[in-house]
């Protein structure tokens, strides 16, 4: 009550995905400010921009032998099909706000234009991750390093957390199906 007036409490009532979200922000808040993990953070994000990372694995593999060079084929063909999908497709269905930061970016970041969900960047992870591990001993190493790329967005305040986690599903999806219908000669 204020000067003898009642003022109305507004309840704010979350949705699941919402409150969700707003719980890995605040865990992954503790981490922020913290130079060499904003440096890693923001370094993987930047790298992973327009797939560039997983271009440069695929390529360098591809100079090792004609087999690495239709695997490398392959990852690049699919990852622009995975690109027009997730950026022209499903973003324009949904129209998601990204994240406000309440806080400085300590390294520059290109801010991208599209809708917030899903993560093309971790739909291109999770697709890459999936098809450079295909019959390869360092499969662990891609999606160690997908994830890192995933959670990298949340930390930049570029996504939500439940943009990255459909990012990955659709990423992952697409591997699957690229592996049951363009098959890798043995």
């Amino acid at each position: 009550m204020s000067d003898g007036v009642a003022v109305p409490v507004v309840e704010v009532v979350l949705s699941p995905v919402e409150a969700f979200d707003e719980r890995v922000d605040a865990l992954v808040d503790r981490l922020r400010g913290r130079p060499a993990i904003d440096r890693l953070m923001y370094t993987a994000s930047e790298l992973a921009d327009f797939s560039l990372l997983w271009h440069l694995i695929g390529t360098g593999r591809g100079l090792r032998s004609e087999r690495h060079l239709r695997e490398a084929v392959r990852l690049s063909t699919v990852l622009g099909l995975e690109s027009t999908v997730v950026n022209m497709g499903l973003k324009s269905l949904f129209q998601r706000d990204r994240p406000i930061p309440e806080f400085q970016r300590p390294h520059h970041l290109r801010m991208p234009l599209t809708s917030s969900f899903p993560s093309g960047h971790a739909s291109a992870a999770f697709c890459a991750a999936g098809l450079l591990s295909e019959r390869n001993r360092w499969g662990p190493l891609y999606y160690a390093a997908a994830v890192l790329v995933t959670t990298s967005r949340v930390h930049v305040k570029i996504h939500h957390a439940s943009d990255v986690l459909a990012g990955a599903a659709v990423g992952t999806a697409m591997a699957v199906v690229t592996r049951r219908l363009w098959r890798l000669a043995r």
